[in-house]
């Protein structure tokens, strides 16, 4: 009985602790997953009670425009920013690591766009791309070259989002660069050296796969923010022109908060979940082979 009631104490002391973050992580994230799927196979309208609908809200989604037009503006968005912005964040960290002078400074004009609210960057950047007095065509016009409506043109409003996705997410991937460089250790370092005197070597052989689970875990993070990142959206675009800009997200809140089809967002939600779900898998399998932990 004794026995018994001292292996039970720490494992209750140890649910009792569990217990909130166990509380606001159901409340917050099992139960909203499992209302997601209860409304999708349903639909409801105002006065009626939820009707079971199946899979019909999973189908819609195939003969559905825009919800494609999105789905490829995604896939484009994610596939350009992710890749981009990793580099980016490699190469900063790599430069402001070395020992030189005005490294603080440099370090904080890299971080100064992650610390600046989405709404404000956008409204810095609808400045850059306005049609008349914006600042990119004015320096187009300085040199004789016309310019465009980089926002209103559907040839230039997804690249134009992507460049403020870059700009704004790679000197925050870049902290993590950077504390990933200071992790490796001296003697490391100098038996690199002394081994491989090229440094473009040394950064293939040694720093790279030293490297490789922070480039996981930023490429993941990467991947989930081209998802979910659509606050300049509200602030730019709205979506236009023609859809042109719209993404996944975007597309969500307006079935939910603008045509308040409730049923229909839900399933949009659990296909959205199952794209990252999807993708992040697909990158653990893929770097199962090459990402080693000290």
């Amino acid at each position: 009985m004794t026995s018994r009631s001292f292996v039970s104490r720490p494992a209750v002391h140890a649910w009792l602790m569990l217990l909130p973050a166990l509380v606001l992580l159901a409340a917050f994230t099992y139960w909203p997953i499992a209302g997601s799927v209860w409304e999708s196979l349903h639909t409801q309208a105002p006065g009626v009670d939820p009707m079971f609908s199946g899979a019909d809200q999973f189908a819609a989604l195939l003969d559905d425009p825009v919800f494609l037009q999105a789905l490829r503006n995604n896939f484009w968005y994610a596939l350009v920013t992710v890749p981009v912005s990793v580099m980016l964040a490699l190469a900063m960290a790599l430069w402001v690591n070395e020992r030189f002078a005005g490294r603080g400074l440099l370090r904080l004009a890299f971080f100064t766009p992650t610390i600046l609210p989405m709404v404000a960057a956008a409204n810095v950047w609808l400045f850059f791309y306005a049609p008349d007095i914006g600042l990119f065509n004015q320096l187009l016009g300085a040199v004789g070259i016309a310019g465009r409506n980089w926002l209103g043109d559907v040839e230039t409003v997804l690249p134009a989002l992507m460049v403020i996705t870059i700009w704004k997410e790679a000197g925050f991937f870049m902290i993590f660069y950077l504390a990933a460089l200071q992790s490796i250790s001296p003697e490391q370092r100098d038996a690199a050296r002394i081994e491989a005197p090229s440094a473009w070597y040394r950064l293939r052989r040694v720093t790279l796969p030293l490297l490789a689970p922070t480039t996981l875990f930023v490429v993941v993070n990467a991947l989930i923010n081209a998802f979910k990142l659509v606050d300049h959206l509200f602030v730019l675009t709205r979506g236009g022109p023609n859809n042109a800009s719209t993404l996944l997200l975007y597309y969500l809140y307006e079935v939910a908060f603008k045509f308040q089809d409730i049923s229909y967002a839900s399933a949009l939600t659990l296909v959205l979940l199952a794209l990252l779900a999807l993708c992040s898998a697909l990158q653990f399998w893929f770097s199962r082979k090459r990402v080693h932990y000290r």
